[in-house]
């Protein structure tokens, strides 16, 4: 799980990520008959479904709402020509054991794809998967989000900061440097708050309008016609032309585009202060980049608004912003490693103060986490007997 600067993603911008030391595992077997049988810890009910059937985007099933992604999974591969003959017994759950909006659907699909390639003995690379993972988000769920978490989770290299350009496809690992002040990577923390909302993106149609809106920025500052035939993003316009021409934006779509083109410079800038290990200078980054996503991609919601606020003045936090969108989930933070346990209890007692009702619903020992740098997803064969 992972990530920072969104929407730039979805925009095909630049974008930078890190995973955690927490994320989803699926245990699974091979199965023969092409079956696939699924439980989840998390959900109730089971999902069980045929690898010769063909999966259709946004069709209904009886079967729980969990189990779509692992029919996705199934429809990435099916439509991107990848027979299959053996299907998977599959036992789910995730370390946060409760809707995160930390990346989770990313994860989830992944974890499906990994396994099914695995059962199936094909080799597929972190990129093929990337964009197996967009086919399940992007068509067959239709959320029209972009490559981000599927990167920072496939492509992710422990203690590196991971720089991925959305619009040309690339990536590349950015050190921390070491010095006097950050004294390596034990002197911060990732501070993981839970909200207590946890509304599916699917549905909820501020994620998609808000995409549509760049959109619509992007084909005025190009001056395309809106005839549906082209879909600008707002990469393909350059930033001197933005410049040039942002004032004949309407207001709405001023502030989308004030948000893309602001959130890139601040990538870079955080590239820099990452590369030289200055951690205030990028927490600081962060922080701007979470008010720009309420003021001016005027996203998140009051619980996460909140949430973002309480971070921000909580001991040793060096920086915070959603840890997406916005509408559900969780806030990440940046934090000073001695100040970790006091910016967690810090953080549960405001929270509970604004937003009582849904503090409640969160588990106590899940309420905030406190995380270290991560890898990237992979198969770890026969853990018989392993924690």
């Amino acid at each position: 799980m992972g990530a920072s600067s969104w929407p730039s993603a979805e925009e095909g911008g630049i974008v930078t990520a890190m995973t955690v030391n927490m994320g989803i595992i699926l245990g699974f077997i091979p199965t023969d008959d092409g079956q696939v049988f699924l439980w989840s810890k998390q959900f109730l009910g089971d999902v069980t479904f045929s690898i010769n059937e063909e999966q259709i985007p946004k069709e209904t099933y009886e079967e729980p709402g969990w189990g779509r992604y692992a029919r996705g999974a199934l429809y990435a591969l099916q439509t991107r020509g990848h027979h299959l003959n053996k299907g998977i017994i599959g036992y789910i759950c995730g370390s946060e054991e409760h809707s995160s909006g930390l990346s989770s659907s990313a994860a989830v699909g992944i974890a499906y794809l990994l396994a099914l390639e695995n059962a199936n003995d094909k080799t597929m690379s972190p990129e093929d998967n990337v964009e197996l993972d967009r086919v399940i988000e992007n068509e067959y769920l239709n959320l029209r989000n972009g490559i981000l978490d599927q990167s920072a989770i496939l492509l992710s290299k422990y203690g590196y900061l991971t720089c991925v350009d959305c619009k040309m496809k690339e990536h590349k690992f950015v050190k921390f440097a070491e010095n006097k002040q950050s004294q390596g990577h034990t002197a911060y923390k990732i501070l993981l708050a839970f909200s207590g909302l946890k509304n599916c993106l699917t549905n909820n149609s501020g994620y998609n309008s808000r995409v549509s809106e760049c959109q619509k920025a992007a084909r005025a500052l190009l001056e395309v016609s809106d005839d549906g035939k082209s879909n600008p993003l707002l990469c393909d316009v350059d930033p001197s032309l933005y410049e040039a021409r942002k004032s004949k934006l309407s207001l709405e779509l001023a502030n989308r585009a004030r948000h893309y083109f602001s959130e890139n410079e601040r990538v870079i800038k955080g590239i820099q202060a990452w590369a030289s290990g200055n951690l205030e200078d990028f927490g600081k980054l962060i922080s701007e980049s979470g008010r720009s996503s309420i003021y001016n991609y005027e996203c998140g919601c009051e619980p996460m608004v909140q949430l973002y606020e309480i971070l921000l003045k909580a001991p040793g936090v060096l920086g915070a912003r959603f840890s997406g969108a916005g509408f559900r989930g969780c806030c990440l933070a940046l934090v000073d490693a001695r100040c970790a346990d006091k910016a967690a209890a810090y953080v549960k007692k405001k929270y509970r103060m604004v937003q009582p009702k849904l503090a409640n619903e969160i588990p106590e020992d899940r309420f905030v986490l406190i995380c270290e740098p991560g890898g990237s997803a992979h198969i770890r064969e026969n853990i018989q007997g392993q924690d």
